[in-house]
């Protein structure tokens, strides 16, 4: 309801300033949503024969048909986060057959949803602001990992539609509106099937529904945390499948304990090389870039260096906001997810490659538009509302073209160009009707070899392990063959492989080697480095195994075929 007095009660008590809760969706809005998605779309042919990353998208091709198959996370497979994303597939799968194409559609739905749901949620800013920002989430996020339906990307989907649902409810009760009000339990919902997927997203999520329980009536704010404890409550089946130890040690011990020493990198970046070996590697593809730019280590340097400085301008801004205008439209929309963004520091924490601080500056550098914007109103109140906007927008721009250009923007307009057919990156390795795409032609063809030679000599429900030539450093996985031959049964519990996990002591590989029948092991991952405890080797005794117990059967170069003979 537009024209609220600011001394008017709206209902549950709660007095208001003066709001507008009917922002009216017109034709203007239309040509916003029509940018995103022309922005999304562009890259999508491309991507869709793109090489993704040969481990992390071939478990999300595997992992869910392991549950089709009657096979269970934690129990039967290491799987690092929660099961949310392998349901989904699983369910996806179901219907739709296992494919990288299908799975590909997952990941363009999972970054579609975030983009939307950061347009609706600031469009109280502006349609500019809102297209903008949307535009700039899928400009940073569909790089790093591609289409791969990853867990991350789905659960940033939901969580940010968690605080759509949240903060419109928020709104209406402030405007005096009490109509809809399941968008309350909807936001609990959201946030709970966010944590679904990646439960260490547990303080962003919590930081976000506390701004929401805040705004929120106090009349009207359990329906949010019984839509979360519902949502979470489907931890309990899983829990009792896998087993509540298996459970543990997968979503908690596994991930925080034994996997960061091997996967852990200098916080900051260096600022002379480039600490990451998948970045190094993606380096070696270049498709130029018209402006000057500093170093690609001293991007990634300053990518990270933006992340808390970000943060900080995000939430300030927030915050003043809210003592500028409390109530108001733009600060509700606001709020929330400046505390939600904050809490995401710690993936770049963790492991500060360009994936990572992906994950996180797809939402703030996105928020830091409005920020940007109602900052410059509030020191500025003469200027005009677009000077703000422009700002927020040039400052943004500026940061991708100039300051970090090589890994998000760099690299979209490198997929659009392979969207019409330029400088295409990606070879097909195929069995019986699934391809999965790699990035070396040669590598493909050796990969292909070994695919055909398993294919002749392999028999329905044997056995197969794929891991790195040398089984003492388990730093990476060529998954995707797990996914091309669906007839054959995983003969290992570490289909992904991590250093400090599958090649410890007490892994277990060792014993899961005797009892198998074809070993496909690959040299590509040889050469892996990072200033971390993945240089170095784990037990010998899956080695030890391999060659006292395996036969080769073909020798591609990068990729070989093994089959146990005694």
């Amino acid at each position: 309801m537009p024209g609220v007095d600011s001394e008017a009660e709206a209902p549950d008590g709660i007095a208001t300033p003066e709001v507008t809760t009917d922002l009216r969706w017109g034709r203007t809005d239309a040509l916003g949503l029509a940018v995103v998605t022309l922005v999304l779309a562009l890259p999508v042919a491309g991507l869709m024969r793109y090489q993704g990353p040969p481990m992390e998208e071939g478990f999300m091709l595997a992992f869910p048909e392991q549950i089709l198959n009657g096979s269970w996370p934690h129990r039967d497979f290491l799987h690092l986060y929660g099961p949310g994303s392998l349901w989904v597939l699983a369910a996806v799968y179901k219907v739709l057959g296992v494919s990288l194409t299908v799975e590909r559609s997952v990941g363009l739905v999972q970054h579609a949803a975030v983009a939307y749901g950061l347009f609706v949620l600031l469009r109280p800013f502006g349609r500019v602001v809102a297209t903008s920002s949307a535009v700039v989430s899928v400009l940073v996020l569909i790089g790093p990992l591609g289409l791969s339906a990853m867990a991350w990307n789905g659960a940033l989907a939901f969580g940010i539609w968690g605080l759509v649902a949240g903060t419109t409810a928020a709104r209406r009760y402030r405007g005096g509106s009490t109509d809809r009000r399941w968008l309350v339990p909807l936001a609990g919902v959201l946030s709970g099937i966010a944590l679904l997927y990646r439960p260490d997203l547990v303080l962003a999520v919590g930081l976000g529904l506390a701004a929401l329980w805040f705004d929120l009536p106090p009349q009207r704010r359990r329906p949010l945390l019984w839509g979360t404890l519902g949502a979470l409550a489907l931890y309990v089946p899983h829990v009792l499948i896998s087993g509540v130890g298996d459970s543990f040690r997968g979503m908690f011990l596994e991930p925080v304990f034994q996997l960061r020493g091997g996967r852990s990198l200098p916080v900051p970046p260096s600022w002379g090389e480039v600490d990451g070996f998948l970045q190094r590697a993606g380096v070696l593809r270049t498709s130029g870039w018209p402006f000057p730019m500093p170093a690609l280590s001293q991007q990634i340097f300053l990518w990270f260096a933006l992340i808390p400085l970000s943060i900080a301008l995000v939430v300030f801004a927030a915050w003043r906001l809210r003592r500028r205008e409390p109530g108001s439209e733009r600060a509700i929309a606001l709020w929330a997810p400046a505390l939600f963004s904050a809490a995401l520091l710690q993936q770049a924490v963790q492991r500060p490659d360009t994936a990572h601080l992906s994950w996180v500056t797809g939402i703030t550098f996105a928020l830091a538009i409005p920020a940007i914007a109602s900052l410059v109103a509030s020191v500025r109140p003469a200027w005009p509302s677009a000077a703000g906007v422009a700002l927020g927008i040039g400052t943004v721009a500026v940061v991708l073209v100039a300051v970090i250009p090589f890994y998000p923007l760099r690299t979209y307009v490198d997929l659009v160009g392979q969207s019409a057919g330029r400088n295409r990156f990606g070879f097909p390795i195929t069995n019986d009707g699934r391809t999965f795409y790699y990035g070396s032609a040669e590598a493909a063809a050796d990969a292909q070899a070994v695919v055909d030679s398993l294919r002749e000599r392999a028999e329905p429900g044997d056995s197969l392990i794929v891991g790195p030539v040398d089984l003492s450093r388990t730093n990476y996985s060529d998954s995707f063959f797990y996914y091309l031959f669906p007839d054959l049964v995983p003969g290992t519990r570490y289909i992904e492989m991590d250093p400090g996990i599958a090649d410890a002591d007490d892994s277990g590989l060792a014993d899961e080697l005797e009892r198998n029948d074809w070993l496909i092991v690959s040299d590509a991952w040889s050469g892996w480095t990072e200033p971390n405890d993945s240089a170095g080797h784990g037990s010998d005794a899956a080695n030890r195994v391999v060659a006292e117990h395996y036969c080769p059967v073909t020798d591609a170069g990068t990729f070989r075929l093994l089959e146990r003979c005694r």
